[in-house]
């Protein structure tokens, strides 16, 4: 008798566009020493998964299955583990970028990736914020070391990074710049925003100037020109981690300083998102909700460029 359980996932045979995801039915985990296996109740989506999903980055050839961020309850634990126990709510980032895997009805990974939910958030809220708010924390925070006092100008501040790090600037007592459409500016001001600017209408770059730190989601020409806002002495962080050197070069030119990054799973840096979320200085806005066998659909919501805040995926 075959008593193997199954479970659905959202997987991919080649790359391409998002037709090419489909729902499969693939034995379920178990856990192995030092990791938890985790129901889950909703998967945070972001720009890395419709990346993944077009062959542009570090996964190779698939099949596989794609998800960083996941929210659900702890439904078994390996030898070691003595952090959580069956029936715990937690939420995480599996390890980026090879530890994808939660656009599945369960996934199995290192405890330590994992902190316990929030307790003021759902799951599909819990599971919005895991990469993006360690994103934008480690940016800001790691490698920034933004102050009180301090001006930070934030690209796509609408975004999934941009709105989660609006919020973690302004918890530490920045004065926050950030970019958007114009429809989005009541979005932005509601965030906290001190000033809300245009990009299709404005050359920022020209606009803005002495600020002591830049956040750019959007890489490339963005990076270099954005340098050019900065004070003296201050910082640019990019969370695209692949470039041209020449944003070095104008970096040490302006005497400034340049970072480019990938985000880090931290069980310890989770444990202050949730502890800010439940504080209240930390909400993740849900753009829209989609069940897992709608996941291109959610991809082409994604891809579209038009969601302020983050798309969730949901399990039945």
């Amino acid at each position: 008798m075959n008593s193997t359980v199954m479970m659905k996932v959202a997987t991919q045979e080649v790359v391409g566009e998002p037709e090419v995801l489909r729902i499969a039915e693939v034995p379920r985990p178990t856990p192995r020493p030092n990791e938890i296996l985790v129901r889950v109740h909703a998967a945070g989506i972001n720009p890395t998964d419709w990346k993944h999903r077009a062959g542009a980055g570090f996964l190779g050839e698939p099949p596989y299955v794609l998800g960083w961020d996941v929210s659900g309850v702890v439904e078994e634990v390996g030898i070691g583990v003595a952090r959580f126990q069956p029936g715990d709510e937690v939420f995480g980032m599996m390890s980026y970028p090879f530890g994808h895997g939660t656009h599945a009805e369960y996934v199995s990974a290192p405890a330590r990736v994992f902190a316990a939910k929030p307790t003021t958030l759902d799951h599909i809220h819990a599971a919005a914020l895991p990469l993006v708010s360690l994103t934008a924390w480690q940016a800001l925070v790691d490698y920034a070391q933004l102050e009180a006092g301090q001006r930070v100008l934030i690209h796509a501040a609408a975004g999934g990074v941009g709105h989660v790090a609006v919020q973690i600037a302004k918890a530490r007592g920045a004065y926050v710049i950030g970019t958007a459409s114009a429809a989005k500016h009541e979005f932005l001001h509601s965030l906290g925003v001190d000033r809300a600017i245009d990009y299709r209408s404005v050359d920022v770059t020209a606009e803005v100037r002495d600020v002591d730190v830049v956040l750019d989601t959007i890489g490339a020409e963005t990076s270099v020109r954005s340098l050019q806002t900065l004070r003296r002495g201050g910082v640019l962080v990019s969370t695209l981690p692949i470039g041209s050197d020449d944003l070095y070069r104008e970096a040490q030119r302006l005497g400034v300083r340049a970072v480019r990054m990938l985000v880090d799973s931290s069980k310890d840096d989770l444990a202050t998102i949730a502890e800010m979320a439940d504080a209240g200085s930390l909400r993740p806005a849900i753009a829209e909700t989609f069940p897992l066998d709608r996941i291109a659909q959610a991809h082409r919501a994604g891809e579209s460029g038009h969601t302020a805040g983050k798309l969730v995926i949901t399990m039945a």
